[in-house]
């Protein structure tokens, strides 16, 4: 897979108010996530790596520990198997 057309992956709702579509390579996930707001996303982890960007809104972002607010046009990459989480703090 080379190209991504979002609208063939559906949004699943992997927590209250958090809707997510992924593709998945051998190594990597990339992740398109619309959150309400106040909404969380427990932490976890995968066996995958995960990179994303930050469009839009604020998230706060917990990854091995760490906890930064991400702002749009930041980007974040979460190694495989390492704990994290999110929660959107503004719209």
């Amino acid at each position: 897979m080379s190209f991504i057309d979002w609208d063939k992956y559906p949004a699943n709702e992997v927590a209250p108010g958090v809707r997510i579509r992924t593709p998945y390579g051998e190594n990597l996930m990339l992740s398109r996530v619309e959150f309400d707001a106040g909404a969380v996303v427990p932490m976890h982890s995968h066996p995958h790596e995960q990179g994303g960007m930050m469009l839009e809104g604020k998230m706060k972002f917990t990854i091995d520990g760490e906890t930064r607010t991400v702002e749009p046009g930041e980007a974040f990459l979460i190694p495989a198997h390492v704990p994290h989480r999110a929660e959107a703090v503004d719209g």
